[in-house]
């Protein structure tokens, strides 16, 4: 059990991410590829994902992924700094740029009593070449096993979000937290609690908690498992069985026949705003392609694109998401 202790204005600092997060979800999909946990919803992506890896020839980037992020009790903090970012961008750079003291001894406490493998202990060493391959590895990871089911995850982590939001309206920060189901996490006397691995207490002590949707979260919340990190709970979503057969090759089939698969795949992406480096990244553009399809698209209507700073996001508008579900 996880205890959780608010102190007289925690509460007021409780906070819901925007959406999903991108290093979470990476994180935590490669946890399930290694289990069969919720086999009626996720059988059918593991499958998918299993022969679409084998046919990129990512198999051993995949194993590799996993000698750093097995699926444990404990997996390391840095690979998931992010508190609800969508960005490949974002999370990525706050992943490379972890400092080496903070590799080894994470990396470490994954293999306390056996030898660790070369490639685990060469980014324990914090060389720029092992943190690029990294980066590399989880963007490659990312565009076959996440980016193609980015539609359904969006719509379920929208329609979470949009019943948290109506709690919080109702009833302020004990509303929201009174919405989520008992068996998944229970509020009572100052504390919020949850089921975990292992007795464990948390105190904010004026910290804002951050509470993360999770697709791929199963079973129970998660937490950091340093202390001293900003506290986040990632919690897992409500998923019907057979969810993830929309979002397999071949049920946009259609759509793919009409823009042309890299643009169906684009506009799949686009459920969340996200930039044009974003895109290239989540599916193996150059920038200068991935630029190009958004332009098709907003010309047609069926994405929108807005200035961020120095940044340019697209998202998909309702047109763009009446094509997509077949209206």
């Amino acid at each position: 059990m996880l205890r959780i202790g608010f102190g007289t204005d925690d509460l007021s600092r409780l906070r819901v991410a925007a959406g999903s997060d991108f290093m979470w979800e990476v994180v935590l999909s490669l946890h399930l590829l290694q289990n069969r946990h919720a086999a009626l919803v996720f059988d059918p992506w593991r499958r998918q994902v299993r022969e679409d890896l084998a046919r990129a020839g990512l198999i051993r980037t995949t194993r590799a992924l996993i000698e750093v992020n097995p699926c444990a009790s404990y997996f390391p903090d840095f690979l998931t700094p992010g508190i609800g970012n969508p960005d490949p961008d974002t999370g990525l750079d706050a992943v490379l740029s972890t400092p080496r003291r903070r590799l080894r001894y994470e990396l470490a406490r994954l293999y306390p009593d056996r030898p660790m493998p070369s490639g685990a202990r060469r980014l324990a060493e914090g060389g720029s070449e092992a943190l690029h391959r990294l980066g590399r590895a989880v963007r490659a990871y990312h565009a076959v096993a996440v980016a193609p089911y980015r539609t359904v995850i969006d719509r379920a982590v929208d329609a979470d979000l949009a019943r948290r939001a109506e709690s919080a309206l109702a009833a302020g920060a004990e509303g929201l937290l009174g919405s989520y189901q008992p068996d998944l996490l229970s509020w009572r006397d100052g504390r919020l609690e949850c089921g975990y691995p292992f007795d464990r207490g948390l105190e904010l002590n004026g910290r804002p908690l951050t509470l993360i949707p999770s697709f791929f979260c199963v079973r129970r919340p998660v937490a950091l498992t340093a202390r001293e990190l900003p506290p986040v709970l990632v919690y897992p979503l409500p998923r019907a069985p057979g969810c993830l057969a929309v979002a397999e090759p071949g049920g946009a089939s259609g759509l793919h026949r009409l823009l042309g698969p890299t643009r169906a795949r684009v506009l799949e992406l686009l459920g969340r705003p996200m930039s044009t480096s974003g895109i290239a990244a989540a599916l193996h553009l150059s920038p200068a392609n991935a630029s190009r399809h958004a332009t098709v698209l907003r010309e047609a209507g069926l994405v929108g694109s807005f200035r961020d700073g120095h940044r340019m996001l697209h998202r998909r508008t309702g047109l763009g998401e009446a094509l997509l579900n077949g209206n």
